[in-house]
């Protein structure tokens, strides 16, 4: 069984955009995956989000080129009703901190289904899920 890893949207926009700040490492990072032979598994909720930054950043033929590549090359996961109110209460035991629904969710799902996240975003380190990191 191929290991996978859960993606966040950091490395699915940064792989996409020259101009971001860590077009490099994300591009350095698919490589890595693509030698280890790991697969990626994103949520629909970040699917959603990647899309609409994409879509307002880079415009509508690059997110929807996107959207084609994340449908042929990544397995999509759907949330539970369960997971959404386990990132609402993962959430809340974090008052102080800037968590997103999304974040919560792919947390929550990292834990659930035994996946590293794929994310330059603190939070995860945070909320004490396991991270992938390409380095």
């Amino acid at each position: 069984m191929r290991r996978t890893v859960l993606a966040d949207t950091g490395p699915l926009y940064a792989v996409v955009d020259p101009r971001d700040s860590r077009f490099g490492r994300a591009r350095e990072d698919v490589a890595r995956l693509n030698s280890e032979r790991l697969s990626v598994a994103v949520t629909y909720p970040i699917l959603c989000e990647s899309y609409s930054l994409i879509l307002r950043r880079l415009g509508v033929n690059r997110a929807h080129g996107w959207l084609d590549e994340m449908r042929d090359q990544a397995s999509l996961l759907n949330p539970s009703h369960q997971d959404y109110e386990a990132a609402a209460g993962l959430i809340s035991g974090y008052p102080d901190q800037a968590i997103s629904i999304f974040d919560a969710v792919t947390a929550v799902m990292g834990k659930r289904l035994a996946m590293p996240v794929w994310t330059y975003d603190h939070h995860f380190d945070v909320m004490r899920v396991e991270v992938w990191r390409g380095d």
